[in-house]
C-alpha cells in the first residue's frame, strides 16, 4: 500500500505518518510539503491514496485537489482540513475527493477514513455528516452566496481571490481568457460582489483562501 501525505506542516505530516504506520507497518509512505512536490510525486506514482491538506503555500483552496485529480486520476484523495463547514466539504467531494476529514478529528478517525476510502467508499468526518446531510436535503440555514456557484465558477473565484490574473487562471484551468471572463461575470452576478477586491475579502472572510 502506497500513501502520499501532502501538508506543509512537518508536525502534521509526522502525526499522520505515525497513525498510518501504527495501523499498516508495511505501508510505503511519501511526503510532500507543497502542491508542486505532490504533483511531481503523483506523476511518478502510482499511489493508492493521498491524504491532502487544502491549505498549501502554492495552491488556493480546492485547486490543489483539482490538479492532483488531473495528474493522477486513479489516486484516491482524502482531504484533511481545518475547515469544518459542511459546504466546504461538499465542494471538495463535488470536485473529486473521496473523503473529507477535519483535522480536529484526525487522531480518532483517520485510520477508519483511510480504510473506507481504499474500499471505494466515501468518508465524511463525524462532526460534519449531519450538517452535510442537512445541506444536501435543503434543510440547512440559508446558503452563502458562493454556494450558488458551479464547480468551475467556484474555482475561478478562489483563484481571483488568490491574486491570479485572467491569463494565469486560463492557463491553470485549461480555459480561454474569454471563458474566464465569462465565469468572472457570472460570479459577480450570483454573489453581488463588486469586483476583485470584494471577491478577495469575501473569500478570506469565509475561509475559502488563507487570510494574510
Amino acid at each position: 500500500m502506497r500513501i502520499l501525505i501532502v501538508d506543509d506542516h512537518p508536525v502534521m505530516r509526522f502525526g499522520v505518518r505515525q497513525l498510518i504506520e501504527r495501523r499498516w507497518p508495511e505501508a510505503e509512505l511519501g511526503e510532500a510539503a507543497s502542491l508542486a512536490e505532490a504533483l511531481e510525486q503523483a506523476r511518478a506514482g502510482p499511489w493508492e491514496l493521498a491524504v491532502l491538506d487544502l491549505s498549501l503555500p502554492d495552491a488556493s483552496g480546492v485547486e490543489g485537489l483539482v490538479q492532483l485529480r488531473r495528474a493522477a486520476p486513479s489516486m484516491r484523495l482524502l482531504v484533511l482540513s481545518m475547515h469544518d463547514e459542511a459546504a466546504y466539504a461538499a465542494r471538495a467531494l463535488q470536485l473529486g475527493a473521496a473523503g473529507y476529514l477535519t483535522k480536529e478529528h484526525a487522531i480518532n478517525e483517520l485510520v477508519l477514513a483511510i480504510e473506507r476510502v481504499l474500499k471505494g467508499q466515501r468518508y465524511i468526518s463525524s462532526d460534519l455528516a449531519a450538517r452535510l446531510a442537512d445541506l444536501l436535503s435543503g434543510e440547512a440555514p440559508a446558503r452563502k452566496p458562493h454556494e450558488a456557484l458551479s464547480a468551475q465558477e467556484y474555482r475561478v473565484m478562489v483563484l481571483i481571490a488568490a491574486g491570479r490574473s485572467a491569463s494565469e487562471i486560463a492557463e491553470t484551468m485549461h480555459l480561454s481568457v474569454k471563458t474566464v471572463g465569462t465565469y468572472r461575470s457570472r460570479i459577480i452576478d450570483k454573489t453581488g460582489l463588486a469586483g476583485t477586491a470584494e471577491i478577495a475579502r469575501y473569500c478570506a472572510a469565509n475561509g475559502l483562501v488563507d487570510a494574510e
